[in-house]
């Protein structure tokens, strides 16, 4: 059954802090996991998160330090000693300990790095923080089983049983030669099947799927999902082996991205949540709601500028002027995010053009179907065919040219190397309202002849 908080777990575990009452709190926590224990943290008060912190075995805190929001654990760290962060440090994957004292300012890493009584540990943490962020380095693990292909089968079972006592799961035994080179992995069922003399060179698979140290993380998870990877050897440009990354890894990564998409498709310029302050906020959002008003601007002035033609009769055209705008940002939009996220999962093949008629011949469908829905209202509402004709055909050209806008921008975006989710929020809209509008009032003028 899975862990619940209560108001009234919280309120004994805080009578328990303010009376500290040691061993009751241990005993709270004893079969709660990690996970959970962080949502406990994130629901008291800091002093009684801080408390509960320095209580608990470094084991079990350090897993929690992992599960905390980000900024409630830059505050906790900020009230832990040097040595104490040391100490937690020590209970984890390097990678997570790299992540760790990542956080902290340069002076503070150097004093925790040299709190460590882990030599190795040290010199992994110093390699990780080294690699670019975002690249395969800075995301993976020391820790691995690797065994080399001159060992015999007996030796090699002996070795991987002192190397799975620093790893905390083994997806894969990976296989190198003198020069640490990755030459393979070894199954586990073909190494206990072996002689006991057999050589390793004699068993292993030479085909395995590794990862420069410089690879962009999303490509990375890119391929990892591809071939359903639950762990990728990570080497460097001569193929020796440094570490691996696992699949925890990159769902962290993939759940990042999809944040940032999202936001960009929202029209938020930068990382933020609901809990930052309002100048952040105000940061993130402002950019692009200034080019909203840029795009209003524009849209009140193409109006403005068939003010003397739509006169009379014809003044009902401004009535679905809004109808236009927004037809022209929805199929925009979806256009843009159905292509965003084909680039995302690598499904976007061929070329340019090849989509554009596609997407062409789509919005065109779609642009029919509703123009003659359109044209029926119209005719039946106002009696005027000559203006119902008007306003549909200027609705399936509007439409054709916003599907064309909302693939065309996020392919180009990407071949510029630029995030295409940017395509997916207030630039299209913006963009295919000024547009949609522009074309509504031309068509409309060309058809009905004012």
């Amino acid at each position: 059954m899975a862990f619940e908080i209560t108001t009234n777990f919280i309120e004994k575990l805080v009578d328990f802090v303010n009376n500290g009452n040691e061993s009751e709190i241990k005993n709270l926590f004893l079969k709660v996991h990690y996970a959970d224990i962080a949502e406990v943290l994130e629901e008291v008060s800091f002093d009684e998160a801080i408390y509960i912190i320095k209580l608990l075995d470094s084991e079990k805190t350090s897993e929690i330090l992992m599960e905390l929001d980000e900024d409630i654990r830059e505050k906790i760290l900020k009230n832990l000693s040097a040595k104490e962060i040391a100490e937690e440090v020590e209970e984890m994957d390097s990678d997570d300990a790299a992540d760790i004292i990542g956080e902290l300012s340069e002076e503070r890493q150097e004093r925790v790095i040299s709190a460590l009584e882990d030599d190795e540990l040290a010199a992994d943490i110093k390699e990780l923080l080294s690699y670019e962020e975002d690249s395969a380095g800075s995301l993976m693990a020391k820790e691995l089983v690797k065994v080399y292909e001159t060992w015999t089968v007996a030796g090699c079972l002996r070795k991987i049983r002192a190397q799975a006592k620093e790893v905390t799961r083994v997806h894969s035994i990976y296989v190198v030669n003198k020069e640490e080179k990755l030459v393979g992995r070894l199954s586990l069922k073909d190494l206990i099947v072996a002689k006991n003399e057999q050589k390793i060179s004699e068993i292993y698979i030479d085909k395995v799927d590794s990862v420069n140290v410089n690879e962009e993380d999303d490509e990375v998870a890119k391929i990892m999902a591809k071939y359903d990877l639950e762990a990728i050897p990570v080497v460097d440009n001569n193929n020796v082996l440094l570490g691996r990354i696992t699949i925890d890894d990159i769902v962290d990564v993939l759940k990042e991205e999809a944040d940032k998409d999202y936001q960009l498709a929202a029209g938020l310029t930068q990382d933020v949540d609901s809990d930052d302050s309002i100048i952040e906020l105000t940061k993130a959002r402002l950019p692009w709601l200034f080019l909203g008003l840029i795009g209003g601007i524009g849209a009140f002035l193409i109006m403005e500028g068939f003010d003397e033609a739509f006169k009379g009769e014809a003044f009902v055209l401004f009535f679905f002027t809004p109808l236009i705008a927004a037809m022209a940002g929805n199929v925009g939009v979806q256009s843009s995010a159905i292509i965003v996220q084909g680039l995302a999962n690598d499904d976007v093949k061929g070329s340019i053009n090849s989509r554009l008629i596609k997407e062409m011949l789509l919005a065109a469908l779609n642009g029919l179907v509703l123009a003659v829905f359109l044209f029926i209202f119209i005719w039946v509402f106002k009696g005027d065919l000559k203006t119902a004709l008007a306003i549909s055909v200027s609705l399936v050209i509007v439409i054709i040219v916003a599907g064309l806008i909302g693939t065309f921008v996020p392919l180009f975006l990407n071949k510029r190397g630029i995030d295409p989710a940017i395509a997916t929020g207030p630039f299209i809209t913006t963009s295919n309202d000024i547009f949609g509008i522009l074309i509504y009032f031309m068509i409309a003028r060309l058809i009905l002849g004012i």
